[in-house]
């Protein structure tokens, strides 16, 4: 049997260590268990660095408590012998940046990894360097990365398969929360005006705003587009303005508060118009544009939790405003309305975020916290306590399934499993492997009505 290609697993948002180089030796900034927000913020002046100065902020490994068990269960299991390992490299990068310097990084970081693997003998002897090709699986903003990369690259991409888990290919509310409040399911949970005044002027976290039908529901005359600046309240370019006050260079134009606004305005444009071209861009990307089928790209959304679905500006006395409503966060996934029950999502990305517009509905495969298995005792804890989101990597049966993905290998032991998307029947359901179908528990339903999956 031929070897399985190399495979980068890409993290989510937040999900890279950084650590600040200038110090001798360098100190962890940014960690599973430290948060040194100040320290990671970008200057106003220039998104490309730090506010505090002289610093060398430089991304370091993958959060162990996401992506351990991951890599090390497909390293054992993709490989057919000890002395014949299949390579699966975590990507860890600076999660700050707008995505397209995200992306280039990556690229280079493919090419390294394909470069790596020619020296390895028993892919030499396998014919490696005939086509070398890689495999990504990309966990939450990781997947946007992925789709930006292909998008750019087109059929020079040098990657044979590609599985998404979780990500927010039209964004996800929790990145609004993040901004406007400073906590959110995208990282830590604690409220802080920290991580709020670090979260305004984090490029990256504006590319996972949500942009699919109804996103955001607006008072008459005001844009329907959370990409636009008009629909932000004030206290998000209010708070850029203080940081280019207590940070930014003293310039002659900027003495007056009015004039220290206009900056502010002009930079949350700025990444606002970033992220919208990004998105505008990936919406168009077809599989084709890169060399692939839908064969070749497995989705993965989590369902079954409970998570916001919907967002309302109001119109306040100082402008927009951004309703959170505690009954918009809904699990509706068992519902016997088709319609209801796409209100649901992974704790952090609704089910409606979580859909690529290059496959069909047909091709995807949906998750639930059930589907841990009877021993992932913990991770079945922490999906329930803090969302299916962040633990999705963990789970056992996720990890066979990604190797069978990758492999070609046959389920003899029927222990790889998913559900359709909902309105999807049995016989209409298609994902890019062979997976038992588990049909959604529907409350209250008929015995044989039209919303439910084909017997």
């Amino acid at each position: 049997m031929k070897l399985a290609d190399p495979v980068i697993v890409v993290p989510g948002i937040t999900a890279t260590y950084l650590q600040d180089e200038y110090t001798l030796p360098p100190e962890n900034l940014w960690t599973v268990l430290t948060k040194r927000y100040e320290r990671v913020a970008m200057h106003p002046d220039n998104l490309d660095y730090e506010t505090i100065e002289p610093a060398v902020v430089r991304s370091g490994q993958v959060f162990e408590i996401a992506y351990e068990e991951l890599i090390k269960e497909l390293r054992y299991n993709l490989s057919p012998a000890a002395d014949e390992p299949v390579p699966v490299y975590p990507f860890g990068y600076d999660w700050r940046h707008p995505l397209d310097e995200i992306e280039a990084s990556f690229a280079k970081f493919v090419e390294e990894v394909i470069e790596r693997t020619k020296l390895l003998r028993h892919y030499y002897a396998d014919g490696y360097h005939d086509n070398p090709r890689v495999n990504l699986i990309g966990h939450s903003m990781g997947g946007l990365v992925i789709t930006g990369y292909l998008d750019t690259m087109g059929k020079k991409a040098r990657v044979n398969k590609v599985a998404t888990l979780a990500t927010p290919f039209r964004g996800s509310y929790e990145a609004v929360i993040q901004v406007i409040t400073g906590t959110a399911n995208l990282g830590t949970k604690a409220p802080s005006s920290r991580e709020r005044e670090s979260a305004r002027l984090t490029p990256a976290l504006y590319h996972l705003l949500p942009s699919f039908s109804k996103a955001v529901i607006t008072p008459a005359g005001m844009p329907n587009s959370l990409f636009d600046p008009d629909v932000w309240q004030s206290t998000v370019a209010d708070s850029i303005a203080e940081s280019v006050r207590l940070h930014g260079l003293p310039k002659a134009d900027r003495k007056t508060k009015k004039a220290r606004r206009e900056d502010a305005d002009r930079l949350l444009a700025t990444m606002l118009k970033l992220a919208k071209k990004h998105r505008a861009r990936t919406d168009k990307f077809a599989l084709a544009d890169a060399g692939l089928s839908r064969e070749d790209w497995l989705a993965v959304v989590g369902v079954g939790t409970t998570t916001r679905v919907r967002l309302e500006v109001v119109k306040g006395s100082g402008g927009p405003q951004f309703e959170l409503r505690s009954d918009d966060r809904r699990d509706e996934w068992s519902n016997s309305d088709i319609t209801k029950a796409r209100s649901t999502g992974d704790g952090t990305v609704p089910f409606e975020g979580a859909l690529p517009g290059f496959l069909d509905e047909t091709d995807i495969v949906c998750v639930t916290p059930e589907d841990f298995g009877y021993w992932e005792v913990q991770d079945r804890a922490l999906a329930s306590l803090a969302g299916l989101h962040g633990i999705l990597p963990n789970m056992n049966m996720l990890h066979r399934l990604l190797v069978r993905f990758f492999t070609g290998a046959p389920d003899r032991r029927d222990n790889t499993w998913g559900r359709s998307v909902p309105g999807v029947t049995k016989s209409r359901w298609n994902p890019p492997l062979k997976l038992s179908y588990k049909e959604r528990e529907i409350e209250n339903a008929p015995s044989d009505g039209p919303d439910r999956p084909d017997p």
